[in-house]
């Protein structure tokens, strides 16, 4: 994983993410503007997968008026004019990739060799250890009066291995743990040896609805080190809207569109919901909103 680090007041936020081979800067630290917030919003735009538009997004996250937007990457396949467009997006926002934004044109070699250990290799990273130290230094910059929150496009090991877990692999018979090792060794490493406070593990890729119509996935896990872990992978994150209340498919010129909230208050994850946002034309409306977190430590799924 490489990743990149962003300083906020009250909160910082680190990018890591092994699945895009594109080269990218050294991690650097960078202020942003809510040092003055006691409670911030955040929202999570979880895998897109080609369901974005400018406009009616703008409308939606205008009506949910979040202090920062994270997307967890999968934007399209290689859908460059759609993250031309997520980059217009006036927010202050922070991005990583997915697997799904290098999808066909990246070659490497015409040799077989691993496609995993060819991305690693690409950012100067020889193995895993090495990509959990790079996640890990790049923290050690936070100042003290700072949190840190993770983002990254797959969440890491250790959060179960049924099919329907947080990181659980769907796909196959018996499931399995589809975590990412060297983000899961960074936290580990971060909590045993500093004082930095992660409140907040945010990723996708794993989608919400399992394969083969499995059911739903757990979307929120509190683990050790009260650390909680969302899984904004809502896909697909935009219905079309009908005369009815229900999500489901019509013609209609209006669309739900699907975002995860987060409020952290005092430095303190508060709230996390599910939160379909209605719009038509320039009209948003709540059309539905699911509490997943409350600070009293419930979760719900």
């Amino acid at each position: 994983m490489l990743s990149a680090f962003l300083h906020a007041p009250t909160l910082s936020f680190l990018c890591s993410s092994s699945s895009s081979p594109q080269p990218q800067p050294k991690p650097r630290p960078c202020l942003s503007s809510m040092a003055s917030s006691s409670l911030v919003r955040i929202a999570v735009v979880g895998d897109v997968h080609d369901d974005w538009d400018l406009e009616e997004d703008a409308n939606a996250l205008q009506f949910l008026k979040p202090d920062l937007v994270l997307f967890t990457g999968d934007f399209g396949n290689e859908n460059l004019e759609l993250v031309q467009d997520v980059a217009a997006l006036n927010f202050p926002k922070a991005v990583i990739l997915g697997n799904h934004d290098s999808w066909s044109t990246q070659q490497f070699s015409s040799k077989k060799k691993d496609r995993v250990q060819l991305q690693l290799e690409w950012y100067g990273i020889q193995d895993m250890e090495g990509s959990a130290k790079r996640i890990y230094e790049a923290a050690l910059g936070t100042p003290e009066d700072h949190l840190v929150i993770l983002l990254a496009h797959n969440g890491p090991t250790g959060l179960g291995s049924e099919l329907n877990d947080i990181c659980g692999k769907d796909w196959v018979f018996g499931g399995g743990d589809h975590g990412d090792p060297d983000l899961a060794q960074a936290i580990s490493n971060l909590k045993e040896t500093t004082n930095v406070s992660i409140p907040l593990v945010v990723f996708g890729h794993m989608h919400k609805e399992l394969a083969h119509g499995n059911g739903l996935r757990k979307m929120i896990v509190v683990g050790t080190h009260n650390i909680i872990y969302l899984n904004g992978a809502i896909v697909p994150r935009v219905k079309r809207s009908t005369n009815e209340t229900s999500l489901q498919a019509s013609n209609s010129d209006g669309t739900y569109r699907a975002f995860t909230l987060v409020e952290i208050l005092n430095g303190q994850v508060n709230k996390i919901s599910e939160s379909w946002v209605s719009v038509v034309g320039n009209e948003t409306t709540l059309e539905e909103e699911h509490i997943l977190f409350k600070s009293n430590g419930q979760s719900s799924r």
